[in-house]
């Protein structure tokens, strides 16, 4: 096996582009039209173009990637994460055009990948799950039936679902018709098909995971825990490994139900699996994902195994034991975290923002690693996933690592896009999730994975502190110039309002600006740079203030346009219509 064809784009595949370099194997990149100068293309030993804009037309055209891979003498397909890594008819198609599938085999992705599946193989090996539907529901009524026997609230889910999509929390049984039409619907048009299963919602649970190795013997491995807790819209911002403040014995019942899952499943390869655990003890198993995960690296970190090269080693027929060699005695070291940087406003509400890295300042120093698929100049596309890079911190100790992050995030520095630095320093600065009040005292650790917005993001005043460069955002920075001076000696950074410069604002003195076109009243702008999905009202029908309107879709992200007053809508923008931030998209008069 030594030709691998990287089936990805952006960090994941510069990051395998690594593993086989590393491991004296050939990488070969494919790529969309808009990724034709990205990092990765330029890293590969060798690159193909797949053609398209889109990623159904690049890299989610299984017959497309396929002939790529034959032209180009491939022996493997690696899938990395996301796009097609969990569609077992491409792992298929794969093994059917006598390549290597460097992941599970199609059978265990297909056990695995239907939640309600995976979850009756759970109840079989006795892992721990909250009380739940182990079959599709097929009606409203069925819904009721459960959450009078269970209790509210309750989730109904897609069953193939994930990332949060299809997923809806009902509080009252007066809510659940309207609950379940919207969770169908958004499974049908998310992944194709609309089955739903309902557990018992967890109000509070934190999200631990569970790394596993397995190999084609039957062996299997866990070599350590995750806490993915930090989430908006059931996406992962901060990852920790491993999971802190977690009881013994709870750790190390997660990790042998994480076994037994695989086992039974037949699993071979890196996979996750997934679980909730409420404060009160109550654990729940919530899905096994069939591939390598964005925050694996805070596992590698922490345990010393290249999870890339073991991939490529467990696909090549090695035994587990040898790939966890360099772990001693099981154990593992320290503790890591890992930072999404996301081209996102959480100012905004974690909006996407398409645009181009105008310059980057990576941070630097012992325990500091930065994973990026981009570079100065690099394009960021509304067509795909708004990650920009990950920064990965580690430290022999918590208070360490959290003080290494913070001095780690001072150093990064972003210019075109903004970005979630911000957001990162808020929640390393909150007793919640450090752990010490601001007068140094311990208090308990209280993050959940609801927590951001239930509780963090309503405890800052002003939403333009987590502002960091998106178009129209202006905060302090904007009207400041920073220089450095000597005084008596000592360097220190002064901070002068910009009017006082000459330089870089129109000052107070200035000639009268130009004139703002005047807009249409009511106007509905839109929030991203995205394209517009789908009105959810007709033109032409009366509206209040907050309705939601229409759906926009950026970087793989939904986000829902609301009305600015009450009156009559007014469509202007087509659904599949790509429009840029703040444009007019309609009226409400």
């Amino acid at each position: 096996m030594q030709r691998i064809l990287i089936a990805n784009r952006g960090e994941i595949a510069v990051r395998i582009i690594d593993a086989c370099r590393t491991s004296g194997r050939t990488a070969i990149a494919v790529y969309a039209e808009p990724d034709a100068n990205a990092l990765f293309v330029r890293l590969a030993d060798e690159a193909y173009a797949l053609g398209g804009t889109t990623p159904a037309q690049s890299y989610l055209n299984i017959e497309r990637i396929i002939a790529v891979a034959k032209a180009a003498h491939a022996d493997a397909v690696h899938p990395g994460y996301g796009f097609l890594s969990e569609n077992a008819d491409f792992a298929q198609a794969v093994i059917d055009a006598g390549m290597v599938w460097i992941g599970p085999s199609p059978q265990a992705m297909r056990l695995l990948g239907s939640k309600v599946a995976a979850r009756r193989l759970a109840a079989l090996v006795g892992a721990p799950m909250a009380p739940g539907t182990t079959e599709p529901v097929h009606d409203v009524y069925e819904v009721v039936d459960f959450a009078q026997r269970h209790g509210m609230p309750i989730a109904i889910k897609a069953v193939y679902g994930g990332g949060g999509r299809g997923l809806k929390v009902v509080h009252t049984i007066d809510d659940i018709p309207e609950a379940f039409q919207q969770a169908t619907d958004e499974a049908l048009s998310a992944f194709g098909n609309g089955d739903c299963f309902v557990e018992r919602f967890l109000a509070r649970p934190r999200h631990v995971e569970v790394q596993i190795l397995a190999d084609h013997a039957g062996a299997v491995r866990a070599i350590g825990t995750r806490d993915c807790s930090l989430q908006r819209r059931n996406q992962k911002l901060i990852e920790e490994a491993p999971a802190p403040y977690l009881d013994a014995a709870i750790e190390q019942q997660l990790m042998q139900a994480a076994v037994n899952i695989c086992k039974a499943a037949d699993y071979t390869g890196v996979g996750t699996v997934e679980f909730l655990v409420d404060p009160d003890g109550t654990m729940s198993f919530m899905e096994v994902n069939t591939r390598i995960q964005v925050e694996h690296p805070v596992t590698e970190q922490t345990t010393g195994i290249d999870l890339g090269i073991a991939q490529l080693d467990l696909a090549e027929g090695a035994a587990v034991e040898r790939v966890c060699a360099v772990m001693r005695e099981g154990a593992t070291r320290g503790t890591a975290m890992e930072f999404r940087i996301n081209a996102e406003d959480p100012s905004r509400g974690f909006v996407p923002f398409p645009g181009v890295v105008e310059s980057m300042r990576i941070p630097m120093g012992p325990g500091i690693r930065f994973d990026s698929g981009v570079t100065d100049g690099s394009g960021i596309s509304e067509q795909f996933d708004s990650m920009l890079a990950k920064l990965i911190v580690w430290a022999p100790t918590r208070t360490q690592c959290i003080n290494r992050a913070r001095f780690a995030l001072e150093q990064l520095h972003i210019e075109g896009v903004p970005t979630v630095k911000a957001f990162d320093e808020l929640v390393l600065h909150s007793p919640a999730f450090t752990g010490i009040d601001d007068d140094g005292n311990t208090v308990p650790f209280n993050v959940y994975t609801r927590w951001i917005e239930e509780e963090l993001l309503p405890s800052v005043s002003d939403p333009n502190d987590l502002a960091s460069g998106a178009p129209g955002a202006r905060s302090a920075a904007d009207t400041m110039v920073e220089a450095w001076i000597e005084l008596d000696g000592k360097r220190m950074k002064l901070g002068m309002p910009v009017q006082f410069t000459g330089f870089g604002a129109t000052t107070a003195t200035s000639a009268t600006p130009p004139e703002t076109p005047t807009e249409p009243a009511g106007a509905i702008h839109a929030p991203i740079t995205g394209t517009l999905v789908r009105w959810l009202v007709a033109d032409g029908e009366s509206v209040h203030e907050g309705d939601a309107l229409a759906v926009m879709e950026a970087m793989k992200m939904e986000t829902t346009v609301t009305a600015p007053t009450d009156g009559m809508l007014h469509c202007q923008a087509q659904p599949g219509q790509s429009l840029a931030f703040d444009a007019v998209i309609g009226t409400v008069q």
